[in-house]
């Protein structure tokens, strides 16, 4: 497979300090976007963590054998991307409970990995996975938020919880817990398809019609910063990270 990729990073209007992380790394495959959480230097940290970690797994594991044939080459990958999360989360968790100074600290985790033809998409949290193909734009992955579940309830509508008071709250996290569930799902990837994984400090303020028509307008490179001032420019109350990827080629 051969693809094409940008990331960018960048503090906000409003933080004083970057607690976001993010991976490009074009020749294994693997793409990250991490929104750390904690206070002080505990999201920063944490994002950190979450970033080198899934890094280091997804670089070391090697195609392993299947002899039995009980699980599908599809599986066999979600369990390594799901190891390498867990991982994560267990280092960010045991840090915590080791030193006070970081004690609560966690982050968001939404991953790319591209093997054999097809995208997996891993996601923990409230930072989002886009697709892009054939001119339309989709959300891939589901908020892990309050407010995502109260919308799912039919208590609050989309618009509502935009502007909620708890908008910012996340109901699963790496390193809150010492185990955590995480969505994984796998697409086969198509020439032309174009991955957007964000974290929240761009999708609260930047529309998917906005986004789609910003990322098939100009080189994505350039979209990429033109998106971060975007935000920017609508408040940056948050930091604000995309990591953009493109098929070039499938096979």
């Amino acid at each position: 497979m051969n693809i094409s990729s940008a990331g960018i990073t960048n503090v906000g209007q409003k933080r004083t300090n970057n607690e976001d992380s993010y991976l490009v790394n074009d020749r294994i495959g693997v793409y990250v976007v991490c929104d750390g959480m904690g206070g002080h230097a505990g999201g920063e940290y944490a994002s950190q963590i979450a970033v080198t970690t899934i890094e280091e797994v997804l670089s070391s594991i090697r195609d392993e054998a299947n002899p039995e044939g009980d699980l599908s080459e599809d599986q066999i990958t979600q369990e390594k991307i799901k190891y390498a999360v867990r991982l994560a989360g267990k280092r960010i968790y045991d840090r915590a409970q080791a030193d006070p100074e970081f004690r609560g600290m966690g982050t968001t985790a939404v991953l790319l990995v591209f093997r054999s033809g097809k995208a997996y998409l891993a996601h923990v949290g409230d930072s989002r996975g886009y697709l892009i193909r054939g001119g339309e734009i989709t959300q891939r992955t589901e908020d892990h938020s309050w407010v995502n579940e109260q919308i799912k309830a039919g208590l609050i509508t989309e618009e509502a919880a935009k502007h909620h008071r708890f908008r910012n709250i996340i109901t699963r996290s790496l390193g809150f817990q010492e185990e955590v569930e995480i969505d994984t799902q796998v697409l086969k990837a198509e020439p032309g398809d174009l991955y957007l994984l964000c974290s929240d400090g761009l999708s609260n303020l930047v529309t998917e019609v906005e986004l789609r028509d910003m990322l098939l307008e100009k080189s994505f490179q350039q979209t990429a910063r033109e998106l971060v001032d975007l935000a920017n420019e609508r408040g940056g109350d948050d930091n604000i990270t995309l990591v953009i990827a493109r098929v070039d080629s499938a096979s």
